[in-house]
């Protein structure tokens, strides 16, 4: 190669993609009796400690609803009839990004129980201003303060 020549197969090249990865995650607003279930992460978790709507991460070929069930199920023990998409939220956090897809849900069977969580439990509108959330929650919590629809 001649050094006056610039080596023009450098520059075509793509930079590698240095952006945290994207986790998608179905969360489910799971109501009964005028409460909502919310869970406790582990504490060794990202953003342990915090409260959050249960779910999880999507598995490849997964639809978001498929993995809503299924991550109740394994997380609570619980069956629901997941229902409408309430929100979709991409949050980024400095070593991850997240796509959380909320579904309103009704519980329909089996008591839950802390399978793959340290802590659940059941609030009502006046108690969500009590807990800590995720950042990524952060509008659809505004949201619910103020939909007393949501509850019944």
């Amino acid at each position: 190669m001649n050094p006056a020549t610039p080596d023009k197969s450098a520059s075509s090249r793509p930079a590698p993609d240095l952006s945290p990865p994207t986790i998608e995650v179905a969360a489910g607003l799971v109501f009964r009796d005028g409460k909502l279930l919310i869970t406790r992460r582990p504490a060794n978790a990202h953003l342990g400690g915090l409260w959050e709507f249960p779910g999880g991460k999507r598995e490849p070929g997964e639809t978001f609803i498929a993995c809503l069930i299924r991550e109740l199920q394994e997380e609570l023990g619980i069956e629901v009839e997941a229902g409408p998409l309430l929100d979709r939220v991409t949050h980024g956090y400095p070593d991850q990004t997240v796509q959380i897809h909320f579904f309103q849900c009704r519980w329909r069977k089996h008591e839950p129980q802390p399978l793959g969580c340290p802590e659940f439990k059941w609030i009502t509108a006046a108690d969500i201003s009590n807990h800590e959330f995720p950042d990524a929650d952060a509008r659809l919590i505004q949201w619910l303060k103020t939909s007393p629809e949501l509850w019944r």
